[in-house]
């Protein structure tokens, strides 16, 4: 009985682990003091057509890697990793962990302004967000639970139902 009890606590603790490490779904005040450590996208600093040619050879090593809750790595990544990866060695820009911390930093803007690099986040469940990044033409660059990293349409009736928020950084 005792032994029985024990493992429950410990499933319980790494249950509520993923949750906080996942894909923003636990609120996170750290955010807000967050400061970028390098230069923001621009069009001095990074040409439009370099942003998306390095998102699409992003795109191209990560293709198919599964999504997994909490993942950092290509056994398997969850969205607001890949997208903390991907700007940091494509973009030269450290982002927090967290789609609920990402979400917090930049601009926001409307959706007829994005532009290659910027944020992309929808509301996937009461408390949880998705995060991805916009490539060009209506598409985003994330690690989706059911196809892992690939690229979607904005305008997908789900993606489009779920949309939040758009941000520049």
């Amino acid at each position: 009985m005792r032994q029985t009890k024990t493992v429950y606590i410990v499933l319980t603790c790494v249950l509520y682990a993923f949750l906080i490490v996942g894909c923003g779904s636990l609120p996170d005040k750290s955010a807000n003091n967050y400061q970028l450590k390098s230069k923001p996208i621009t069009k001095k600093t990074a040409p439009r057509e370099a942003v998306v040619s390095e998102l699409y050879r992003q795109h191209r090593e990560w293709q198919g890697v599964r999504y997994r809750l909490g993942g950092t790595s290509r056994s398997g990544i969850d969205c607001s990793a890949f997208v903390q990866l991907t700007y940091k060695t494509r973009l030269g820009i450290h982002l927090p962990r967290t789609a609920r911390q990402q979400s917090r930093l930049g601009a926001e803007i409307r959706r007829h302004q994005l532009a290659p690099g910027d944020l992309v986040f929808f509301r996937t469940g009461p408390t949880s967000k998705h995060v991805g990044i916009y490539l060009e033409k209506n598409k985003f660059l994330h690690a989706s639970q059911r196809k892992g990293v690939t690229i979607s349409r904005l305008d997908n009736a789900y993606w489009q139902s779920k949309y939040w928020k758009s941000v520049r950084l």
